[in-house]
């Protein structure tokens, strides 16, 4: 072949749709239809003018002319539609001057609509009868239609295998099947110089050898069916009981399926059928002309994968998206004749078909019936997969092209065709290139994310025996209170440290999940959780990252909430824009657990500070006791003539409450870093106000459960060994820590043990329960840092175990008393009975154990 082939770009149409594969075909006079796989038909002619546009109510899968050249018929989703051609050609005529840039736009209405069934994939016509093929689950039907009034006349069913098909997954896009129609050559009347794509005339011998006599002598269209499963089955259109039979299997999903002259040129008849695979297998079938006539079926590979094909009288020509290749069918059809021929011919055609000729032009996924102009140049037309349509002129292929000189009009002809095709294969090694590079981002940024995902699975499994402090990606909180319009909340300030070696990157969110341990009586036992989601990326080893979160309002007794922190990925944001391709990845990700912080009734209290608090009790002392004891008289007197009437209904004192809690002295300076320096000095001979001191401070400023109270910074001073503060629930509430000699009345003095006792007291009695609780906790990770030791039994014995065990069996059966009257609802009200269960509950609190 003779010099390089130019490509000339008509116009472009954009990205081909999902659905379906695209459609470029050659239609009546000039016309060339095109559709693209979305719901849009294209009217271009060979003049590069676009006539008209057809909208469609679904995705085009498929589209043919009548016999006849008047109706197309388009198949979309929903069934087969019929446009008249001439009624098309007349609108787009009538349309305004300016056509050529605002085309006619006809939207197809369901008027149109001559076949209602769903899912067709492929159309054909032959002569007055239009047929589809749909697919259903893993079986295909060829349905057939009279063309006049659209009545079914006679279907067929074949059962398809499920071939492996990597292209169609790729590209997210469905193969269609491929429908032809073959006719015996001295069946068709001779008028009919011309035929469409789809349909060929197939030598007399040859058609009889493949489809039978009978079909041969009812001079029967026959129809060839290339499915996805790699079968090639024919229909006998005119023969009664015809049923779908299977001609040949490729293995692979069919591309093509043509005719071809390769032996007589001079014949108006093709020698041979060609059917392509999408892996690059070639099946040629025709006969063979040695001393009895029989088809001979050769096969061979070409490098694929293949996207599209057509043929013409000696080439077939297909695409495999990276470049458009020709493969001369001619070489081998001529030889002696006999066995010899046979063997020459076969040798001769695995040889063509091992070294096809590039046409340099890559990216192209459809192509229409080849033409030749009046030059004799071969013109393709063809799709590329940014939706250009091409103009592809092939040379003139001569015997002498080696010894002539080429004309200067053609050497800069075939230099513009080199610096294309230079340009072509650079852009496709910068796209190459970039998708290489994304790629290797998307490795690398994977292994990091499992990289730290096995660091935190391994630090979970070893929760146990690991502190949070020492964990490599770890959550710590801080309580704050702030005030916006009139109004307190406590907040957390959620603080993520990230101490291993790896950068945190775009993709990784903070979850915080946030619940309270206990739900109030009108929850009804549901869950209150509060989820928060914190996207960050970029946060490199050392760094930290805070977020804040509102915990309670002012006045709410949820307390203590558990916080659970998680890091979580999501998989869509490895892949990017690819992941809209991937529905099932939309909702992927991974969950990797931290750890959990516990915030209490010590981390929310607002502490009052001594010296403010000791001013404004001087300064208020003076004034309000006046004030009060002129109230009391005024209402004395007010009240004084009611009698004992108006004795009772003065309002009676809030009542007190209180619980404590007391633990051995020597386990404090154990534990506690105690407030003087010279302590350790002094042994076990320490001033008892400051180990109180000691413990109080280590109460409001530790960070149990991984959380700090906001005002750590100020390091709270103690000078008095009461504290004065006001719970998120807005009550007041005292802390006080003294120190108390516990023993037996017959020990002496110096036998008994020091104690100190944290007593917590307030009026609201939520605010009491939930600081003993805060208290409780604190104490128990003190006992696990306390040094292991084996108590005396003296020491035992002198805590008047006893004597408790005794008073806590009281309690018990003043509680199961209390609910088997409130069963039998007799004997005690309920008021009663709420009053009974709250004096036992402050005894147990009250008169606690003492904790060594």
């Amino acid at each position: 072949m003779d010099g390089r082939c130019a490509v000339e770009t008509w116009a472009e149409f954009g990205v081909s749709g999902p659905s379906c594969s695209p459609r470029v075909k050659r239609g009546f006079g000039t016309n060339v239809f095109l559709c693209t796989g979305s719901d849009e038909v294209y009217v271009f002619t060979q003049e590069r003018k676009l006539t008209a546009v057809l909208q469609f109510p679904g995705p085009v899968s498929d589209l043919v002319e009548s016999h006849d050249k008047q109706l197309l018929y388009v198949a979309c989703r929903t069934g087969v539609y019929c446009v008249i051609l001439q009624v098309l050609l007349s609108r787009a005529q009538s349309s305004p001057a300016d056509a050529s840039s605002n085309p006619a736009e006809l939207k197809v209405s369901s008027e149109s609509l001559v076949v209602a069934e769903e899912g067709v994939s492929s159309l054909l016509h032959v002569n007055s009868v239009l047929l589809t093929l749909t697919h259903r689950d893993t079986t295909w039907m060829l349905t057939l239609y009279q063309s006049s009034n659209y009545e079914m006349l006679t279907s067929s069913r074949v059962v398809s295998g499920l071939v492996h098909n990597d292209t169609e997954r790729q590209m997210g896009r469905r193969r269609r099947p491929v429908l032809i129609c073959v006719y015996c050559s001295d069946a068709t009347p001779t008028s009919e110089a011309t035929l469409s794509d789809d349909h060929f005339r197939l030598e007399p011998v040859l058609f009889k050898l493949l489809f039978g006599v009978d079909a041969a002598l009812a001079k029967s269209p026959v129809i060839l069916c290339g499915l996805p499963d790699g079968c090639l089955y024919f229909f006998p259109l005119h023969l009664p009981g015809s049923q779908l039979r299977v001609l040949h299997s490729l293995e692979q999903p069919i591309v093509f399926v043509g005719a071809s002259d390769v032996v007589e040129m001079g014949l108006r008849h093709a020698q041979c059928l060609v059917a392509v695979g999408e892996l690059g297998r070639v099946v040629l079938i025709r006969m063979d002309k040695g001393g009895d006539s029989r088809t001979s079926f050769i096969e061979g590979c070409v490098p694929g994968p293949v996207m599209c094909g057509c043929v013409d009288k000696s080439c077939l020509y297909y695409s495999t998206g990276s470049d458009l290749l020709v493969l001369d069918l001619s070489e081998g059809s001529s030889g002696r004749e006999g066995q010899e021929r046979n063997e020459e011919t076969t040798s001769k055609t695995d040889a063509a078909l091992q070294s096809p000729t590039s046409l340099n032009v890559c990216r192209v996924v459809a192509l229409a019936e080849p033409t030749c102009n009046t030059a004799g140049e071969v013109q393709l037309l063809g799709l590329s997969v940014r939706g250009q349509l091409h103009k592809i002129t092939l040379p003139v292929g001569r015997e002498d092209a080696r010894l002539s000189k080429v004309p200067s009009t053609q050497a800069g002809r075939s230099i513009r065709d080199l610096l294309s095709a230079i340009g072509d294969v650079c852009e496709r090694a910068s796209l190459l290139k970039t998708a290489i590079k994304s790629k290797n981002h998307i490795l690398r940024h994977l292994n990091q994310v499992l990289n730290i995902s096995f660091l935190l699975i391994a630090s979970t499994n070893s929760e146990e025996h690991l502190p949070i402090q020492e964990k490599p990606i770890r959550c710590h909180g801080i309580t704050s209170w702030s005030r916006l319009l009139q109004k307190d909340s406590l907040n957390l300030t959620c603080v993520l440290d990230n101490s291993s070696p790896y950068v945190l990157e775009q993709g990784w969110t903070l979850s915080i999940a946030v619940f309270p341990l206990s739900y109030p009586p009108t929850a009804g036992g549901g869950s209150s959780s509060t989820n928060f989601l914190f996207p960050f990326h970029n946060l490199h080893p050392g760094q930290k990252l805070e977020v804040s979160l509102p915990l309670a309002a002012a006045g709410d007794t949820s307390l203590p909430v558990t916080v659970s922190c998680s890091l979580i990925f999501s998989l869509t944001s490895l892949l990017g824009e690819e992941a809209a391709d991937l529905p099932g990845l939309q909702s992927s990700c991974i969950s990797l657990p931290l750890n959990t912080l516990t915030v209490d009734w010590l981390h929310a209290l607002q502490v009052n500070s001594p010296i403010a608090a000791h001013q404004k009790a001087t300064s208020q002392s003076s004034n309000t006791t006046d004030t009060i004891q002129a109230f009391i008289r005024s209402n004395r007197i007010r009240c004084g003539g009611r009698g004992e009437g108006g004795e009772s209904a003065s309002k009676p004192e809030r009542e007190q409450y209180s619980a404590s809690i007391r633990v051995l002295s020597e386990l404090l300076r154990d534990t506690l870093v105690l407030k003087s320096s010279d302590l350790d000095v002094q042994g076990p001979n320490v001033a008892p106000q400051n180990v109180c001191l000691s413990l109080l401070e280590w109460l409001l400023c530790e960070g149990c459960g991984g959380v700090k109270t906001g005002h750590q910074g100020d390091k709270i001073a103690l000078s008095t060994s009461v504290v004065h503060a006001r719970g998120p629930n807005g009550h007041t509430v005292k802390l006080t820590a003294k120190e108390v000699n516990v023993g037996e009345e017959s020990m002496r003095k110096e036998e008994s043990l020091a104690t100190v006792e944290v007593q917590v007291e307030s009026l609201s009695i939520a605010a009491v329960c939930g600081l003993h609780h805060a208290v409780l906790r604190r104490i128990q990770t003190l006992l696990q840092r306390a040094p292991e030791r084996a108590a005396s039994t003296k020491t035992v014995q002198s805590l008047g175990l006893r004597q408790a065990l005794q008073r806590a069996e009281h309690l018990q059966r003043q509680i199961d008393q209390s609910r088997i009257s409130g069963a039998f609802g007799v004997g005690v009200s309920t008021g009663q009975m709420d009053r009974s269960l709250l004096s036992v509950y402050r005894a147990l609190r009250e008169n606690p154990l003492l904790i060594i």
